[in-house]
C-alpha cells in the first residue's frame, strides 16, 4: 500500500509567510516614537496608513488614552486573577455599558480567538452539528474543529452559498439536534457581508438552524450604538443567534464581547467556558479605555463618527469608480480588496505602493485562496481626501506595471476572481517573452528524434510510448478512459528547445492523493454512484506515466520566460476545458521551481516516493547481492532467494488470449488494494495493446503446483514492463494474486526478477516509478521524495476538503 507523507497545513502556511516576509511585505516593524493614526513609519519611510482596522480612529481618542493611563496609576498594569474568582473593579461598569449597547446579556473575553475557543465547545452539544462558511475567520474554524474530537460533525460550504447551506441542513437535520452555521458578519478581506436577512428566513424554514456570527470587523462603524453590521440587520438579537463583537480594532480598546440572549445558554457559557475561566482578565488600562469607548458608543457622537467615516468610504468608492482596478466587492464598508491573482503580483504591487508612500496590507493564504491574492485597503477617519485620491492615482499608475513585471494581465486577474471582463486588455495579447511555443494534440505532430532526445530519462513517455497511450486511451466506453493529450515545446529564437512537456485532460478521482481512510469512505459511496467526487483535471504527464515529465534547460537564460510562456498557453487551454485542477507533478522535493509555482498560485502537495536504479552493471545474481548492504543482503536471502524455487519464471513479449482476463484481474487487484494512490481502472483492451506492442514484455510468476490450493501451477504475479527507446527499463505495473502474495513474497520476487531481466538485457537504468519505496530501496534503488504543484479551482470538491480536514 502506498505511503505518502502528507503536507501539514502549517508547513504550507510557513512557506507562504516566509516567501512574503522575504519579499518585504509581511512581519514588518513599525518605527517612530509617536503615532497619530494617519501615518505610519516603515523602513525609515513615513507612509499614509491604509492598513488599520481602527476604522473610527478611537484608538487615538484622548478620552480613551486618559482613561487608560489613569487606570494604570490607580490599579496597576494588571489584575492577576482569573475572573472566575474575582473581577477587576472596573469590569462591572464595562459589562453594564456593553449590555446597554446591545440590549442583551454579554460576556467579555480576553480576545476573539480565546473567546471562540471558550464559547463554541460550551454552546455546541454532542448532539449538534456545525456548518462553516468557507471564509469564516480562521479563529472560528480552529475552535470549531476541536469538536471533532467529540464526534461533532464539522462540515463546510462555499462562501455565502445559501443553496449549499440548505442542502447541508437537509442532510444533517434528521441526525442532529441543532445545526450551527458559523460565519463572519463582515468578512475581513473582501469586505463583503453575510446575507443575514436571507439566513434568518432560512431559520424560519428550518427551526434547528442556529447562527454563530463573528462580527468584529462590522463593529462600531455601523449599527445602533455601534453594535455592528449583524445587529444593524437584526435589530434585536434572537435566541438562536450567538454574536461576537470586539472591544479592540475600531472600538479602540482591547478584548472581545459575546452577546447571547438565551439566558440558559448564557449562564452555561459564563459559568465555565474554558479560556474564559482560566485565562487572565483584561488589564485595567484596557477595561478603562473600553468604558470610555462604550460611553461614546452610547452617545449621539457615535453616529457623527459613523457619518464621517462613511464620507471617506464614499469618496474612495467614487474615485475607484473612475478606474478599471479590479475591486472585488463594492460596498459601504471600510474594507476594500484589489485583486492581483498571483502572489508575485501582489508582492510587486504592495512594494510599489510602499515606495510611493502608502501602507496597505497583502491578502494571502490562508486568509484567501492562493490564486486570489490581493491588496486589502482599509479606510479610517484618519484618512484625508487628498491622500485617498493620491492612493487611487498611485494604484492606477502602478497596477499595470506590477502586472507587466510579473507576466500577468488584468484579464487574468478578472478570471481568477470571476469578474466580468468589460473591455479588451492589450496586455492580454500573447506575449513572446523572446521564445516561441509549439502546441500539438498528438505526438504524431512532434519530431520523434527531438522528443526522445529531450526525454532520454523518460519512462513510458518516449515517442512510441505516447503514441501507444493515445491509442489505448481513446474510443473507450468509459469516460474515464478517454483522454485528451497536449504537447508543448518552447524554443528560443534559434529554435533550440528550452522546455518540453505533455499534459493530459482526464477524469480523476478527487481523492487520488487523499489519506487511505478518506478514500475508503468515498469508495463505499462509489459502489452506488461510480462517479461520486470525480472531476476533470488538466495534468502534466498522465495517470499512466511516472517520472520527469518536464524537460527544462535551466542553464538557458530564457528558461523563466519559457515557463511563463507555458503557463500562458495552459491558462488559455484551462479556461476552454474548465478543469477542476491544474497539476504539475513528479518534481523532486528540493526543486528550484518551488518559488516559481507558489508565486503563480500553486500549492505544493506530497506524492509517493519514486525509485530508480542507475548504472546497473549486471554480472549475475551473486555479484548483484554483493552490491547490497548487509541488512539488504539478509533481506534478499530471507524474502527472495528462499522463495525463488517456488516459481516457474516466464518472460514473454505477448499475453496469451486465455490469460488476458486473468492478468487483468491480477492488475486490478493491486490497483484496488492501493487506495493511497486511488485511480480509476484502465481499459481492459490495455493488455491486448501491450501484447501487440514490441516495446512491452511481461515477467510472469507461475506458482508451482505443489504450493497451490488446487495443486495446479498458476500465474500469481505479473510485471508489465516497458523497454524505453532511450535505454530505460520500466517495470510500469504489477498484478498479484493476494491469496499467495504474502506467503510467497510475490511482490519482492517480481522486483528482483525485473532487475535481473533488465540487467541481462543490458539496461543500466531501471525506473521503478512510485510507491513502495522501502521495498525498492532494499534492492539498491535510489528513492526520492516527489511533489506536485496544484492549482484547484472553484469547482473542486468542497466535500473532499471536509474529509481531508477530518483526517488531517
Amino acid at each position: 500500500m502506498s505511503k505518502i507523507k502528507r503536507n501539514n497545513f502549517l508547513d504550507t502556511v510557513d512557506e507562504v509567510f516566509t516567501d512574503a516576509k522575504n519579499q518585504g511585505v509581511l512581519h514588518l516593524y513599525a518605527e517612530g516614537d509617536v503615532f497619530n493614526g494617519r501615518k505610519i513609519s516603515v523602513k525609515g519611510k513615513s507612509l499614509f496608513h491604509f492598513g488599520t482596522t481602527g476604522y473610527l480612529g478611537l484608538e487615538q481618542d484622548v478620552r480613551l488614552k486618559k482613561a487608560a493611563s489613569e487606570a494604570i496609576y490607580r490599579y496597576g498594569t494588571q489584575f492577576p486573577l482569573s475572573k472566575t474568582y474575582i473581577s477587576h473593579p472596573l469590569y462591572r461598569r464595562l459589562e453594564d455599558r456593553v449590555t446597554q449597547m446591545y440590549g442583551a446579556p454579554i460576556i467579555i473575553t480576553k480576545n476573539s480567538s480565546l473567546g471562540h475557543i471558550g464559547v463554541i465547545p460550551s454552546a455546541v452539544s454532542d448532539q449538534d452539528a456545525i456548518i462553516l462558511d468557507h471564509q469564516v475567520h480562521w479563529s472560528v474554524q480552529s475552535a470549531a474543529k476541536t469538536l471533532k474530537l467529540r464526534s461533532v460533525p464539522v462540515e463546510m460550504i462555499r462562501h455565502n452559498h445559501l443553496q449549499m447551506l440548505e442542502d447541508k441542513i437537509k442532510k444533517l437535520s434528521s441526525k442532529h439536534k441543532k445545526l450551527w452555521y458559523m460565519a463572519d458578519g463582515l468578512y475581513s478581506m473582501y469586505g463583503d457581508e453575510a446575507p443575514v436577512e436571507e439566513l434568518m428566513k432560512l431559520s424560519n424554514k428550518y427551526p434547528q438552524l442556529h447562527f454563530y456570527f463573528d462580527d468584529v470587523h462590522g463593529m462600531s462603524w455601523t449599527g445602533k450604538n455601534g453594535t455592528g453590521f449583524v445587529m444593524s440587520k437584526l435589530g434585536e438579537l434572537p435566541e438562536h443567534v450567538l454574536l461576537f463583537g470586539t472591544l479592540s480594532k475600531t472600538f479602540g480598546a482591547s478584548g472581545s464581547v459575546l452577546v447571547c440572549s438565551n439566558k440558559k445558554l448564557y449562564n452555561r457559557i459564563k459559568m465555565f467556558g474554558g479560556p474564559l475561566t482560566f485565562s487572565a482578565q483584561l488589564e485595567p488600562a484596557s477595561v478603562a479605555a473600553a468604558i470610555a469607548s462604550a460611553d461614546i458608543h452610547l452617545s449621539p457622537e457615535i453616529y457623527r463618527l459613523q457619518r464621517e467615516l462613511l464620507q471617506c468610504i464614499n469618496f474612495f468608492n467614487t474615485e475607484l469608480d473612475k478606474t478599471n482596478l479590479p475591486l472585488i466587492k463594492r460596498n459601504d464598508s471600510p474594507v476594500f480588496y484589489i485583486g492581483t491573482g498571483m502572489p508575485i503580483t501582489g508582492y510587486n504591487f504592495v512594494n510599489r505602493l510602499m515606495r510611493e508612500g502608502f501602507f496597505v496590507n497583502l491578502g494571502i493564504f490562508p486568509a484567501v485562496p492562493v490564486k486570489n491574492t490581493g491588496v486589502r485597503i482599509t479606510i479610517s477617519r484618519h484618512n484625508q481626501p487628498e491622500e485617498i485620491k493620491a492612493l487611487v492615482q498611485a494604484m492606477v499608475y502602478h497596477y499595470p506595471k506590477a502586472l507587466q513585471a510579473t507576466y500577468s494581465s488584468h484579464d487574468k486577474v478578472c478570471r481568477a476572481f470571476n469578474l466580468p471582463i468589460q473591455t479588451p486588455d492589450v496586455s492580454e495579447l500573447p506575449q513572446s517573452y523572446g521564445v516561441t511555443i509549439q502546441q500539438e494534440q498528438s505526438i504524431l505532430k512532434i519530431d520523434k528524434d527531438v522528443w526522445n532526445v529531450l526525454f532520454s530519462e523518460g519512462g513510458v513517455f518516449d515517442w512510441d510510448g505516447l503514441l501507444f497511450l493515445e491509442q489505448v486511451f481513446s474510443g473507450n466506453n468509459q469516460k474515464e478512459n478517454n483522454w485528451n493529450f497536449y504537447y508543448f515545446i518552447v524554443r528560443d529564437q534559434l529554435s533550440k528547445p528550452i522546455l518540453a512537456t505533455f499534459f493530459t485532460y482526464a477524469l480523476w478521482k478527487e481523492d487520488m492523493l487523499a489519506p487511505v481512510a478518506v478514500s475508503e469512505r468515498i469508495e463505499a459511496k462509489r459502489l452506488e454512484a461510480p462517479y461520486y467526487m470525480t472531476s476533470y483535471v488538466l495534468c502534466m504527464g498522465s495517470l499512466f506515466t511516472e517520472g520527469k515529465h518536464l524537460y527544462l534547460d535551466k542553464s538557458h537564460p530564457l528558461w523563466y520566460n519559457a515557463m511563463q510562456k507555458l503557463l500562458d498557453a495552459l491558462e488559455i487551454l484551462d479556461s476552454e476545458l474548465n478543469a477542476s485542477m491544474l497539476v504539475f507533478r513528479d518534481f523532486e522535493k528540493a526543486e528550484v521551481l518551488n518559488e516559481f509555482f507558489h508565486n503563480h498560485g500553486f500549492f505544493k502537495v506530497s506524492m509517493p516516493e519514486s525509485a530508480v536504479i542507475k548504472n546497473l552493471n549486471w554480472s549475475g545474481t551473486d555479484n548483484f547481492i554483493k552490491t547490497l548492504s548487509k541488512k539488504s543482503r539478509n533481506h534478499f536471502k530471507k524474502d527472495i532467494v528462499a522463495f525463488t524455487e517456488c516459481f516457474d519464471i516466464e518472460i514473454s513479449d505477448e499475453i496469451m488470449d486465455e490469460h488476458i482476463n486473468l492478468f487483468y484481474t491480477l492488475f486490478e487487484n493491486v490497483r484496488k488494494h492501493n487506495l493511497g494512490l486511488n485511480t480509476f481502472g484502465f481499459p481492459k483492451n490495455l493488455l491486448k495493446c501491450m501484447s501487440n506492442h514490441n516495446q512491452w514484455e511481461f515477467i510472469i510468476l507461475h506458482l508451482k503446483s505443489n504450493y497451490t490450493v488446487d495443486e495446479k501451477s498458476m500465474p500469481v504475479g505479473v510485471m508489465f514492463c516497458y523497454k524505453n527507446a532511450t535505454g530505460v527499463y520500466v517495470p510500469a505495473f504489477i498484478g498479484m494474486n493476494y491469496q499467495y502474495a504474502h506467503t510467497y513474497q510475490v511482490y519482492r520476487q517480481l522486483l528482483f526478477q525485473a532487475i535481473k531481466r533488465a540487467g541481462e538485457m543490458g539496461f543500466q537504468t531501471i525506473d521503478f516509478g512510485m510507491t513502495a519505496g522501502f521495498e525498492k530501496r532494499k534492492l539498491g534503488a535510489a528513492v526520492t521524495e516527489k511533489i506536485a504543484y496544484i492549482q484547484a479551482k472553484d469547482n473542486f470538491s468542497m466535500e473532499l476538503m471536509e474529509m481531508m480536514e477530518t483526517k488531517g
